[in-house]
């Protein structure tokens, strides 16, 4: 019994050197470990941060630079449209609000007949002649078609009323074939006319701006509108709603409306208005308006979308009464 109590108590002794290593090892691992590990980040209070930020002037807020002319008040948002050339002008003081590639000449579709109908009255020829439609006011470059029959006769009046509300062609075109000269004397009083004005980016090539060779830009329609707002017969049949009119060959008048529906909307004060379109040109659209009791002389070209050119007007309006009432609340 002695004997195996010897024996146990030699293998227990034989046993602890190697727990000792092992436990001294683990230590020195601990160690390092802790060597190893990084100090823990000190917690910088909000305040401090605040404070960094407002030291620092890249955090700052900046004054935004405008274009002279443009209203200095911050705006709900910031003016997008969908016409890619545009100019809004304030007619009484030539204060520029708006502009966007003011200076880049395109066809500018019927807002031609602006100056169609500006040089027809400048001829002064009888407005109760009576004009008749023939196969030279048929569109063979377009192919559009007209309610303005073969044989229908109109008082030159009557003709100048169409082509500035509905945007009559075969109607501009009578005008023009009916001028002392013929058509390639009106064409070139037409830039004459344009010259006289100071519109030296335009191209008039046929009074009713099918042909895209018509160009001009914001800049220059800007000055014809002005010019043709001068005269009270623009004014006048511009901005009428409808006018029914006796077509040859059918027994009842037939009405014409205006192109633009902002002259039907009463919420509205528009002293003239011509819009225009071919593919070349895109959706056109020149006003002259009352807004925040200011004359305006609106230019939109080259809009894509049936209802742009529209909508585009509506959204300058609200951004001008926005930044009339931001000016006088300040």
């Amino acid at each position: 019994m002695l004997r195996n109590f010897l024996i146990m108590m030699t293998a227990f002794t034989l046993s602890m050197p190697p727990l000792v290593v092992e436990a001294a090892t683990t230590h020195k691992s601990s160690k390092r470990v802790v060597a190893k590990s990084k100090p823990a980040k000190t917690k910088v209070s909000s305040r401090k941060i605040i404070r960094t930020i407002r030291a620092d002037r890249k955090y700052q807020v900046q004054k935004a630079a405008y274009h002279p002319g443009v209203f200095q008040e911050d705006h709900p948002a910031n003016l997008q449209l969908a016409s890619s050339k545009a100019l809004i002008v304030n007619q009484e003081t030539g204060e520029v609000l708006y502009a966007k590639s003011v200076d880049q000449a395109t066809p500018i579709a019927s807002v031609t007949k602006l100056m169609t109908a500006m040089v027809m009255l400048d001829a002064h020829l009888p407005m109760d002649e009576v004009l008749t439609i023939n196969e030279g006011d048929v569109d063979t470059l377009k192919g559009t078609s007209s309610r303005l029959r073969l044989g229908t006769m109109l008082t030159r009046a009557e003709m100048l009323h169409l082509a500035l509300m509905s945007s009559e062609n075969r109607a501009a075109s009578a005008l023009g074939r009916n001028y002392p000269g013929g058509l390639t004397a009106f064409i070139r009083a037409m830039n004459a006319k344009a010259s006289m004005l100071g519109m030296t980016h335009s191209q008039f090539v046929d009074p009713t701006g099918l042909n895209s060779a018509n160009v001009s830009t914001a800049e220059d329609l800007v000055k014809m509108v002005r010019a043709a707002y001068q005269y009270p017969e623009i004014r006048q049949v511009s901005t009428s709603a409808s006018q029914e009119v006796p077509v040859n060959g059918l027994r009842n008048p037939i009405n014409f409306v205006n192109t633009n529906v902002l002259v039907r909307n009463s919420d509205w004060v528009i002293g003239l208005s011509k819009t225009g379109f071919i593919n070349e040109a895109g959706r056109c659209l020149v006003m002259q308006a009352e807004i925040a009791g200011q004359p305006m002389i609106i230019v939109l070209l080259d809009s894509y979308g049936k209802y742009s050119r529209i909508g585009d007007a509506q959204r300058i309006r609200k951004w001008i009464e926005s930044s009339n009432v931001s000016r006088h609340m300040s």
